[in-house]
């Protein structure tokens, strides 16, 4: 099957998590990260979603799904211990469905991501190999690490004081476009964030 890659906008969309297991607990954890209204469904749910909705951050319907439950719901998981009752959930719903142990009943699958503050990295192998998606996602960690946060979040301002201060437009058309070469990159990844921000700020500071 060939799936479309996209990123989805959640923020206040209904989302529906049928289960509360530990797997379940990471579908609506990444949900609720991504701005999502989310509803687990389940008679028991894991400590941490306890907690979550203690905070009041999750709603909790503390029994099983029934027909109804997914109305106006955007974004679906089927994460119970029924394969049965997951088929009626992706049956049910009116959108977007994952069904955890059973992809190919739902209509989207949830890749492996590698995340560095803004930058966002999926990997997938459409159901082939999940092995394979783990070691991809692995290399690609070992190079971008977490200094790209910050380079990323310095890359923010300093494209927005490059506008300001750079009037001619192949100037700065230049300029941009080398926050983005592989010296700078290498910089980050063997010397740290401070060498490159320091070589940056000394490019920008020599323009006219």
């Amino acid at each position: 099957m060939k799936y479309y890659p996209a990123f989805l906008n959640l923020k206040d969309k209904k989302a529906v998590v049928a289960g509360g297991g530990k797997v379940a607990e990471r579908k609506a954890l990444s949900l609720l990260n991504a701005g999502a209204a989310v509803k687990v469904i389940s008679p028991d749910i894991t400590e941490n979603l306890r907690k979550l909705k203690k905070k009041g951050s999750i709603k909790h319907i503390k029994r099983n799904y029934r027909k109804g439950d997914l109305k106006d719901a955007f974004l679906v998981v089927a994460g119970t211990s029924s394969a049965e009752i997951n088929l009626k959930i992706a049956q049910e719903a009116q959108y977007l469905v994952n069904v955890i142990d059973a992809p190919s009943e739902g209509n989207y699958i949830v890749p492996s991501i590698v995340r560095r503050g803004t930058l966002a990295i999926a990997i997938s192998t459409e159901g082939v190999s999940p092995a394979v998606s783990k070691a991809v996602r692995q290399e690609i960690e070992r190079l971008y690490g977490k200094e790209f946060a910050l380079y990323l979040k310095f890359v923010e301002q300093i494209r927005k004081e490059a506008r300001e201060k750079i009037k001619n437009d192949r100037t700065r058309a230049k300029f941009l476009k080398s926050l983005a070469s592989e010296e700078l990159f290498t910089d980050v990844r063997n010397k740290g964030f401070r060498a490159a921000y320091k070589k940056i700020r000394s490019s920008l500071n020599s323009i006219k």
